[in-house]
């Protein structure tokens, strides 16, 4: 009975970069294999394609959450290395889809949790840090969404996040009218627990890369077909244009 040959990390780790410095534009020696794949310029959507690539030519599936769990590329190497060696284990029950975005939890002590602004914030912090892919500590609640570097796409995927967690129907301008986390967190607070709701902020002007004719329709349709986000909500980032 013959075995699959070792492949090291190392080995992996100069495929993923050779692969990541090709969708990124960058030098293959300026990649930093222990920074973070957001600081290297890895967004939502160029990272269901990354994984995809790398799943392509290893032969494996990777789903979404691989880029949350393992944040650099020496630790994402290191996962595939595993993954390559490990022995084949039974199919689950339900098994989750390739491109499964990252899901928020529903929390059965909602309730507890929205009755106290300060740990919803904390519940929106957890969440725009997974989207960015940062540490939450990394995200001032006072500093606007816009130089976190949240896009339009990213905004959307925000937002539909809030949305399934305390079952609400918001649109993506909502991160208009309350800018910053901290303003977010004292509205989603009044929606769920029925206090009146704070005065929005004066509307902030829409950057450029959220306005309509910079909006990338293809990355739209890509998020779709990704199941980032839902068709009713890419229609409504369409119509919000």
């Amino acid at each position: 009975m013959t075995t699959a040959p070792h492949t090291p990390a190392a080995d992996v780790l100069a495929e993923l970069t050779a692969v990541l410095a090709g969708m990124t534009g960058a030098e293959v020696h300026a990649v930093d294999a222990e920074r973070p794949f957001g600081f290297l310029g890895v967004d939502s959507l160029l990272g269901t394609q990354f994984l995809g690539a790398l799943g392509a030519r290893y032969g494996i599936r990777l789903a979404a959450e691989a880029l949350y769990e393992h944040r650099t590329p020496a630790a994402l190497a290191r996962h595939i290395a595993g993954l390559l060696h490990a022995p084949a284990a039974p199919a689950p029950a339900a098994p989750m889809t390739a491109w499964a975005p990252l899901r928020p939890v529903r929390r059965p002590a909602a309730v507890a949790v929205t009755a106290d602004p300060a740990a919803l914030t904390g519940v929106l912090r957890d969440q725009l840090a997974r989207i960015l892919r940062c540490a939450p500590e990394d995200i001032d609640p006072g500093t606007p969404f816009t130089m976190l570097g949240l896009d339009s796409i990213l905004a959307a995927e925000f937002v539909a996040g809030i949305n399934r967690t305390w079952d609400l129907t918001e649109q993506t301008a909502l991160l208009y009218e309350h800018p910053d986390l901290a303003a977010m967190a004292a509205y989603v607070t009044s929606r769920v627990s029925g206090t009146p709701a704070p005065a929005p902020a004066p509307a902030a002007p829409v950057p450029p890369a959220a306005q309509g004719p910079g909006l990338d329709l293809e990355a739209l349709l890509d998020a779709v077909r990704d199941d980032v986000l839902s068709i009713d909500e890419a229609a409504a980032l369409l119509a919000a244009r």
